[in-house]
């Protein structure tokens, strides 16, 4: 008896599950329908983009090296909760010759004070990803565009506030996700618009790092809360850095939406065992000892309306080395950059040469524009500085922005989506639509270089 009550209770919460996420049509997800879509949308021209920075951690200070080269920009305030980074940044800021920007640190919630400035048109958000979502409803909320590291969001609710205040304030919400830059990935997706992969019929992309020494060290993640995370949460935590390029690959929320996805986690072999041996050390770690681990690999599978299919995978706990896959397979064409990049029209892959010609005839604008610039200053290969030149030319031109609020929501979505899944072994869950209906007519985001923002006099070295 106890056993049927089990199998009755457990089947009420997976139909209950299946009812919150089943789709932006119910009203449990979204209050109402789109009030305005922001897809293809070209919010007025902003000669000179007034940034707002939250976060001088890890990355904060390289945003900073990267906009002090992008004419029209102006970094007019800075802000963290710890001090010494904000004094830093000062320093920083004055050895590139920036003018000194209005500093907020010292306290959890500054970044509001920040955010309520009248002087800005951009919030620039580096925090802890549970920072993300919040920190961008209230920017838009106070008037600014908003743009968040990856993942956007962390919860579908986020994803859907994320969604209804762009709509309704008319600014930008973009996800940060540089390796829709990176230059093979893009050379693919030029590729794909031109008809050279014929149709897109699957995809995958992943995030395999190893970062168990960063994640434990005490001079990495501020609080460990990236430690933490994957200590409380079994799920792809990181999906947008695979999940990105493909789904421009296949016009996901511009001709095709996601419809499920089921999602599998193995066992964790190497976190807990790592802070056993660092807690037999050191008794700082011994809270991190014994902890619900996220296993080390987890595979999602998503379908789409259209018929095709993704995979996506995470693991940053195995000794094994760096890969995004991005694979692109078409019914005329292949691609594969890990571990070493290669295209392929049927069973052989091109020469060397060969690539180089692709490369050179199918490259985009942006690439072929900056794509050496980029390099020279650096930053995850120079994708980084594509990413933020694009964005701030973008603004400043009134151009429809590369990734909207519908992608950071939906690439978002599929860490929440991916831990339901894995919570009840594995089900499928439906995938909303943050577009509600409109990813039927929404068009893809223009590759061509429509303006062009300068680049200012390259260092010959960048920090």
């Amino acid at each position: 008896m106890s056993n049927r009550r089990d199998f009755i209770k457990s089947t009420a919460l997976a139909v209950g599950a299946g009812t919150i996420l089943s789709g932006c049509g119910s009203s449990r997800t979204f209050k109402s329908k789109p009030v305005f879509s922001m897809c293809g949308y070209a919010a007025p021209k902003i000669p000179t983009v007034r940034i707002g920075l939250i976060g001088l951690g890890n990355r904060g200070p390289a945003v900073i090296e990267r906009m002090a080269l992008i004419e029209g920009v102006e970094i007019r305030a800075i802000c963290d909760k710890y001090t010494d980074r904000a004094d830093d940044a000062l320093k920083r800021m004055a050895r590139l010759g920036l003018a000194k920007p209005a500093v907020y640190a010292g306290t959890e919630d500054i970044w509001k004070e920040l955010c309520t400035r009248d002087d800005l048109d951009l919030i620039y958000i580096v925090t802890p990803w549970k920072l993300h979502a919040p920190m961008a409803v209230f920017a838009m909320e106070q008037g600014k565009h908003a743009a968040a590291e990856v993942p956007a969001a962390t919860t579908l609710e986020e994803c859907r506030q994320l969604v209804e205040t762009s709509e309704r304030t008319k600014k930008h919400c973009v996800i940060l996700e540089n390796c829709c830059y990176d230059y093979f990935e893009m050379l693919t997706l030029s590729m794909v618009r031109q008809g050279v992969f014929g149709e897109v019929i699957h995809g995958e992309g992943a995030y395999i790092h190893n970062l168990v020494d960063f994640k434990f060290s005490k001079d990495g993640y501020a609080d460990m809360w990236r430690l933490w995370q994957n200590a409380t949460h079994n799920g792809n935590l990181y999906p947008t850095h695979g999940l990105g390029p493909i789904c421009q690959c296949m016009n996901i929320n511009r001709g095709d939406r996601m419809d499920y996805l089921v999602s599998m986690a193995g066992s964790d072999f190497t976190m807990n065992t790592e802070a056993k041996k660092r807690a037999a050390e050191d008794g700082f770690y011994k809270p991190f000892v014994d902890q619900p681990y996220r296993g080390n690999m987890n595979t999602t599978l998503i379908r789409t309306i259209g018929g095709k299919t993704i995979m996506i995978q995470h693991d940053v706990s195995s000794p094994r080395p760096y890969s995004r896959i991005h694979m692109v397979s078409g019914t005329k064409a292949f691609a594969q950059k890990w571990p070493k990049t290669h295209i392929a029209f049927g069973h052989e892959i091109v020469s060397d040469d060969e690539l180089e010609k692709l490369y050179e005839k199918y490259s985009p604008e942006l690439i072929k524009l900056l794509g050496k610039t980029a390099k020279q200053i650096g930053g995850h290969g120079g994708m980084d500085f594509l990413m933020d030149w694009s964005l701030i030319n973008c603004l400043r031109n009134g151009l429809p922005v590369d990734m909207d609020c519908y992608d950071a929501a939906l690439w978002s979505a599929i860490r929440p989506l991916s831990i339901e899944s894995i919570a009840n072994r594995s089900r499928p869950v439906d995938v909303p639509d943050f577009t509600r209906g409109n990813w039927r007519t929404n068009k893809p985001v223009s590759l061509k270089v429509e303006s062009i923002t300068g680049v200012k006099n390259i260092p010959e070295k960048t920090s």
